[in-house]
């Protein structure tokens, strides 16, 4: 454990079953919050709460689609029953390419499109719908969404939809600051860099040519690529209750990879 920082608060995570959700959930839970994670997969879950009850710490596990809203709705209202309508944090995490790769934009379908949409943009947007209502409530709250660089640039995964994605969650980002900062309610996304945290980076690693490998790291000023603990200490950082006059922001967390 590092400590009790988040003790006694409510926290939700999705995308918690593995990667950089797990390390967020781990990370969170050691330092004394309590964590509720969704992820599709049941059994990832319970490997996350395991891990959480080794260190010390209080993981619950939800099986949940993002895309879903009358999933979310009845997880933030289990939620807010068992914690008497406190809830303090949301980590909008779950998302991905929905098992796509690279295709010529002609080649993609209405489909394909919409699947990765649903998954990025629409499950951020269905998590702060349900989570707002609590938040303001009891004029406290810290939101964060886990974007890429890819929305501030481009993507190395080719696919537009992610791409667009994850540039419409950091709009998502500034206007959610700014309509719900009266209410004591930040809300922050991180950009990560490439992070080896789940088959689909595995494979797009490996896909690589070994050049194209050390070429990414050598365009990294801190010469590594990252890892999911990174990403946790960063949404640490913009969950903490002093950081209470940081809103609206983008925050790439890329060892210097992308530097604007």
């Amino acid at each position: 454990m590092t400590g009790q920082t988040f003790g006694s608060q409510v926290a939700l995570v999705t995308g918690a079953g593995h990667g950089l959700g797990q390390a967020m959930a781990l990370m969170l839970a050691g330092d004394g919050a309590v964590v509720h994670g969704a992820d599709l997969d049941a059994g990832e879950l319970q490997a996350t709460k395991q891990l959480a009850a080794v260190r010390g710490g209080e993981f619950v596990p939800r099986t949940l689609d993002v895309r879903d809203s009358d999933a979310w709705a009845a997880w933030v209202s289990a939620v807010s029953q068992r914690h008497d309508g406190r809830l303090d944090i949301l980590i909008n995490n779950a998302g991905g390419v929905a098992g796509q790769v690279h295709r010529d934009i002609e080649e993609v379908s209405d489909a394909d499109w919409a699947a990765v949409m649903e998954s990025n943009l629409g499950g951020a947007f269905r998590g702060i719908r349900a989570a707002a209502p609590l938040m303001k409530a009891r004029g406290y709250g810290r939101i964060v969404i886990i974007t890429s660089g890819a929305g501030r640039s481009w993507s190395l995964t080719g696919i537009q939809a992610y791409t667009s994605t994850k540039a419409g969650e950091i709009g998502l980002t500034r206007q959610m600051a700014f309509e719900l900062g009266p209410h004591g309610i930040t809300v922050n996304a991180i950009a990560p860099g490439f992070i080896r945290s789940n088959p689909a980076t595995e494979r797009q690693w490996h896909a690589m040519a070994p050049r194209e490998q050390a070429r990414l790291v050598d365009d990294t000023p801190r010469r590594r690529l990252g890892t999911p603990e990174d990403i946790a200490w960063a949404v640490r950082f913009l969950v903490h209750p002093l950081t209470d006059f940081i809103t609206g922001q983008v925050l790439p967390v890329d060892g210097g990879h992308q530097m604007f």
